[in-house]
């Protein structure tokens, strides 16, 4: 199995222990890979698209939301180093939309008006981003996205794993690739996925 195989394993298991059978099997009754076409699409947005994420979406194209057989999903499926705090995956489609990342400007460029803590690994060049937004918390990212970042300070690593939290502000680096990503969350057990959040 490859890493993107066996964290889908482990979050099947992590479903199973928490009560969470019957919901983890109406998902993976509908659920499908990402189209050839949108992959294609994002790895030429993306040169540098993990091969771990690109093995994921070939399994599962998104949970925010994603319609599956006439169904509309939105299913938790990633988590952070915010402990028991779910996050959905985007579809391949979803990540090709390249959102204006304006609101950010002021945090990268450290203009902020107010101290709001960013990772120094992060460029201070908002002009010169390349960030793509993989992750929505809970809320609809209200209070939480994941991004990959193809463009760190010399002090960090491409395709570091950037997380934006809301109240208090903070940009951090909670991994320095996809692949550490996802270890992450296998080691933490999949701590997100918990009897109170399969019940929400």
């Amino acid at each position: 199995m490859n890493l993107a195989e066996k964290y889908v394993t482990g979050l099947k298991k992590a479903y199973y222990e928490n009560g969470g059978e019957e919901q983890w099997d109406d998902f993976e009754k509908i659920v499908h890979g990402a189209e050839e076409a949108d992959m294609e699409r994002l790895q030429t947005l993306y040169p540098d698209l993990p091969d771990s994420l690109y093995q994921l979406l070939k399994i599962v194209d998104g949970t925010y939301y994603r319609v599956y057989a006439g169904e509309k999903t939105a299913f938790y499926f990633l988590g952070s180093d915010l402990e028991e705090y779910p996050y959905y995956l985007l579809s391949a489609a979803q990540m090709c939309r390249k959102e204006k990342l304006d609101w950010l400007t002021d945090y990268i460029n450290r203009e902020f008006e107010e101290e709001v803590e960013i990772d120094e690994k992060i460029i201070d060049r908002a002009d010169q981003m390349c960030w793509l937004h993989f992750s929505d918390c809970m809320n609809g990212g209200g209070t939480s996205r994941l991004f990959i970042d193809f463009s760190p300070s010399e002090k960090g690593t491409k395709g570091q794993i950037v997380r934006f939290l809301h109240d208090p502000d903070e940009i951090t680096v909670i991994a320095d690739s996809f692949d550490e990503y996802l270890q992450m969350l296998m080691d933490s057990e999949y701590d997100f996925i918990t009897e109170e959040t399969i019940e929400e």
